[in-house]
């Protein structure tokens, strides 16, 4: 949530490894327009151009072999955007763990990274309403040698976690009882997935969905993911939920957003979008699935 998407432990020290996918300046937004909740949307109409940040990872916002911008949360952004008379879609790559400070320095005007809602990003970013929700899931050698089925196993069986690094999962398995000294961190995706072919680790533990892209590029090589499972922590269910994050005082921009995403819902329109990056109907928000509802935690 892949992932998860990651927590935001990093901040303005990482914009300086932003990399620019395309001509893509700063937001030259007026602050007092933004003050009062508004400036951007207009501002990207006149334009007929908005500028979203990445994290270039698979299958939520990434650039392709040909060097487009692609994945779920792009495309979806193209369809949503044109639909609010924006037809160009720019891209910024950031490091996930400054995206939200890229946002607020006005790097770019969304995060489309399919970003995980939590209490802690709600201070610092307005939140659209998700357009995904996600289950964990493990990624093991074939056959599972642990038998590892859900966020308990993992620590009843002494078994070594691989976890992205600022990754929720890390916080996922601690809580469920992992020692510290099982769980690795890795810096993406491949490297996780070297760490389990060496037998460094004995499992990934990530979203269902980043689990499913990381196996479509190894498949055959002896690996397998498990059935997702919801983590359960402190006797609460961790559903993760992915969506566009928008500067608070981007009210209207928000507003547009949510309005049009819910057209997309109602008309089940939604999952067409996301389905080509390997999200299936159990992916898609149930009704009371808003924002305000995982800012709360």
């Amino acid at each position: 949530m892949t992932s998860s998407r990651r927590d935001f432990l990093r901040t303005a020290v990482l914009l300086s490894a932003a990399v620019p996918l395309a001509a893509a300046g700063c937001s030259t937004t007026d602050p007092e327009e933004e003050k009062k909740g508004g400036g951007t949307l207009q501002k990207a109409k006149d334009a007929g151009s908005i500028t979203v940040g990445f994290a270039n990872e698979a299958p939520y916002g990434y650039t392709d072999k040909s060097g487009k911008l692609t994945g779920e949360a792009p495309e979806l952004a193209r369809v949503i955007f044109k639909q609010l008379g924006i037809d160009d879609v720019k891209g910024v790559q950031v490091d996930f763990g400054g995206l939200i400070a890229g946002l607020n320095a006005r790097r770019f005007d969304t995060i489309a990274a399919g970003m995980f809602i939590t209490p802690e990003r709600c201070a610092s970013a307005a939140f659209a309403n998700p357009e995904y929700v996600a289950k964990s899931a493990f990624m093991v050698k074939q056959g599972n040698p642990k038998g590892l089925k859900n966020a308990a196993d993992p620590a009843k069986t002494g078994a070594r976690v691989g976890v992205m690094t600022g990754a929720v999962e890390a916080g996922y398995a601690e809580k469920s009882g992992v020692k510290k000294g099982n769980i690795k961190t890795f810096a993406d995706q491949p490297s996780a997935f070297e760490g389990l072919k060496a037998g460094r680790i004995d499992c990934i533990w990530l979203t269902r969905i980043s689990l499913a892209d990381l196996l479509s590029k190894h498949e055959g090589q002896g690996f397998e993911v498990t059935e997702p499972f919801v983590p359960v922590v402190d006797g609460k269910e961790q559903f993760g939920a992915g969506a566009f994050a928008f500067r608070k005082a981007d009210a209207d921009l928000l507003n547009a957003w949510n309005g049009e995403l819910d057209k997309l819902k109602q008309q089940n329109k939604l999952l067409p979008i996301l389905q080509p990056f390997g999200f299936t109907q159990a992916e898609m928000p149930a009704a009371g699935d808003t924002a305000a509802k995982f800012c709360q935690g």
